[in-house]
């Protein structure tokens, strides 16, 4: 495949209501619709490390596919794709929680169930795990593990049903129907996952509403970014699957430096390459579709503009 340029930024200034993400660009339109285009930054340690090329697109297009799968359980916020980095959407008004679905004991973040487990608690999220249980093992059946939603740089908190409605970031109501639907998606996922040779572990899913008060799926659903993915054939509980290593610029930061505190090395093209082919082949696989990833010689930049020209 030829070297294709990394689309770093997406920058347009005809478009309005600029705000930019961590990956991801923004634009709000007058009438209530919103752009948002996928950038082929990857973030890690509360900063940018690198560009990856084509990711943003792999990104999009996986949502846009597992959209397409999902859109006969639950209202879905797409309107259209007029670039494959760009999505136009509705715009809602995000929940304050979100809700991430898990079928197995897996995890290494301070709110995941192995790392809680492991520390002794059995009872998490308003669940009660028994002992001796083995890492990643499957679940009785999935469950909700929700979360606060950190603003401002705080850190993400561990919800139960009866802390959102005490804390009152739900209603009753609205936390049955995102209960229901994230469960339904999960399942489905878990179904196109099988039929790939894949396990789908968990996942997160962020809701919102519209201006009539219906919840709508937002963000991104079922991607390599937003989901733990394992390869079937390589699952056996107590052991670590394997899985889709997109983390080769985060280890090869870690060996040379803290990135919470130095500068980070220029980050070389092999490690780069490396982790832009893993991207492709989470598409195809979760997809069973080939990846098409356009002209290596139109800058990506260039070619979001002439497809996003219309809105200016």
């Amino acid at each position: 495949m030829p070297n294709h340029k990394a689309l770093s930024d997406a920058f347009i200034p005809e478009l309005p209501n600029y705000y930019k993400g961590k990956v991801r660009e923004n634009y709000d339109l007058a009438d209530g619709r919103r752009i948002i285009i996928a950038t082929d930054r990857i973030s890690a340690f509360d900063r940018i490390l690198a560009s990856i090329p084509l990711k943003g697109q792999v990104l999009t297009q996986t949502a846009r596919f597992q959209f397409e799968q999902t859109q006969d359980i639950c209202p879905n916020h797409v309107m259209e794709y007029p670039d494959p980095n760009v999505l136009v959407c509705r715009k809602l008004t995000i929940l304050p929680v979100e809700i991430v679905v898990r079928g197995y004991l897996a995890g290494t973040t301070g709110t995941s169930i192995l790392t809680l487990y492991k520390a002794g608690q059995r009872q998490m999220y308003g669940f009660t795990l028994p002992d001796g249980m083995q890492d990643n093992e499957k679940l009785p059946s999935p469950i909700i593990t929700p979360t606060s939603k950190a603003f401002d740089g705080g850190h993400d908190e561990p919800l139960t049903a009866a802390a959102i409605m005490e804390q009152k970031l739900l209603t009753a109501e609205q936390w049955e129907s995102v209960s229901s639907y994230a469960l339904k998606l999960f399942a489905r996922g878990q179904e196109i996952a099988a039929s790939r040779g894949l396990i789908l572990a968990d996942t997160k899913y962020e809701f919102g509403t519209d201006e009539q008060g219906n919840i709508v799926l937002a963000d991104e659903i079922h991607t390599p970014d937003s989901s733990r993915y394992w390869f079937a054939d390589s699952y056996v509980p107590g052991q670590r699957p394997v899985s889709f290593d997109k983390d080769f610029v985060r280890n090869w930061v870690v060996e040379r430096c803290d990135p919470y505190k130095d500068d980070i090395p220029e980050i070389p093209e092999d490690v780069i390459d490396a982790t832009t082919k893993v991207y492709i082949q989470a598409y195809e696989t979760i997809t069973n579709r080939t990846f098409e990833p356009g002209d290596a010689t139109i800058d990506p930049l260039e070619r979001i503009r002439a497809n996003l020209a219309r809105y200016f």
